[in-house]
């Protein structure tokens, strides 16, 4: 009878993952543009071409640009000397992708600064699990933007 090991191992090889990358391109002085690419890779042989996850700019991005660029600066990614209109592209890990995809696509079409500050922290602080759950939704569903209503509402302290 063979031992079975007591933990997995923490690490995929590269191929049995997704790829994700940040395309980020600037449109003038302090104007940003920051969107999550899912490209194609051999653990995801049904995508062909790059699938957009979610894409954030202008005054919603600038209103939470300081906490992105905090975790940026935390997986090692450094942004600038780019042209502007030229576009810079860098690779991300399911995880940090699937929470900033989730951020980018709540925050949109938000206009509330408190209730975007609210919903910002509360998926910084989800799990793995969580951020691909409410993505999975959102990305997949017929009416997704009944999804991010819904976690809008459980996000937004209704005391505050």
């Amino acid at each position: 009878m063979s031992a079975l090991p007591s933990r997995l191992p923490d690490e995929r090889p590269a191929a049995a993952m997704p790829r994700y990358e940040l395309w980020v391109r600037t449109h003038g002085p302090d104007n940003l543009e920051m969107e999550v690419w899912q490209v194609p890779a051999p653990a995801t042989p049904h995508i062909k071409s790059p699938v957009r996850i979610a894409g954030l700019s202008g005054r919603n991005l600038a209103l939470v640009e300081h906490r992105v660029l905090r975790r940026l600066a935390k997986a090692r990614i450094k942004l600038g000397g780019t042209l502007v209109g030229e576009r810079q592209t860098f690779p991300l890990d399911e995880d940090f992708a699937l929470n900033l995809g989730l951020l980018f696509r709540i925050l949109a079409p938000m206009r509330n600064r408190e209730y975007m500050r609210a919903c910002a922290e509360g998926i910084e602080a989800m799990g793995r699990e969580e951020a691909a759950y409410w993505l999975g939704m959102a990305m997949h569903r017929k009416y997704p933007r009944r999804v991010l209503m819904a976690l809008r509402f459980l996000l937004i302290d209704p005391k505050a």
